[in-house]
């Protein structure tokens, strides 16, 4: 669902480019001299889109404006939208587990995450582990981060967290690879006083 969803939204995109494209160019174009077609919303690089009785039209009907402002932050609220979505990142709602006997199977991706973040928070010196599953169902990725305490070797925090909660992960679901973007971030704590 989410790939038919990605298409139409390249293509609502492409479409809504090459209008935009298109009357952009046109309007610059008839702008530096070149004659427009008959039927063109203007004429020349002096007339202009929207006559002075046009725009005047309405004015003095006291609903107009009210559709306007009200049409206008619809428009507004939809784009928002539309961009907060496109910009956000999903979690992954499933992996899909090859079972060995060709049918396979599904794991749900809050499973994976909290098992992770569990055995990732028993690593030595971390404090907090969050995880979060990104990707596609047949190949995802994680996303960690690590609250490590004040004395840990973060080399050796992201080295365990490899061989041991990555790994156990990787095989458990029976994944070819699971790439990790881990961030370590330490815990804010006061300096020591030296004597």
């Amino acid at each position: 669902m989410r790939a038919v969803l990605r298409t139409v939204d390249r293509v609502l995109l492409g479409l809504a480019g090459l209008v935009l494209v298109a009357l952009g160019g046109s309007v610059l174009a008839i702008g530096l001299g070149v004659t427009a077609p008959s039927w063109w919303l203007h004429d020349g690089p002096h007339d202009v889109l929207l006559s002075t009785a046009e725009r005047t039209r309405w004015r003095d009907a006291g609903w107009w404006w009210w559709v306007v402002i009200a049409v206008l932050a619809v428009l507004l609220l939809l784009a928002l939208w539309w961009l907060v979505a496109v910009l956000r990142r999903r979690r992954l709602d499933e992996v899909l587990v090859d079972t060995g006997d060709g049918e396979g199977a599904v794991l749900r991706g809050r499973a994976l995450e909290a098992a992770l973040a569990g055995e990732a928070d028993r690593v030595d010196g971390v404090e907090r582990a969050k995880v979060r599953l990104i990707g596609r169902r047949d190949a995802p990725a994680a996303r960690v981060r690590l609250l490590l305490a004040p004395h840990v070797d973060p080399g050796t925090a992201l080295g365990d967290l490899t061989t041991h909660a990555l790994s156990h992960a990787r095989t458990s679901a029976s994944l070819p690879a699971l790439p990790a973007e881990v961030h370590l971030q330490g815990v804010k704590h006061r300096a020591e006083r030296v004597n």
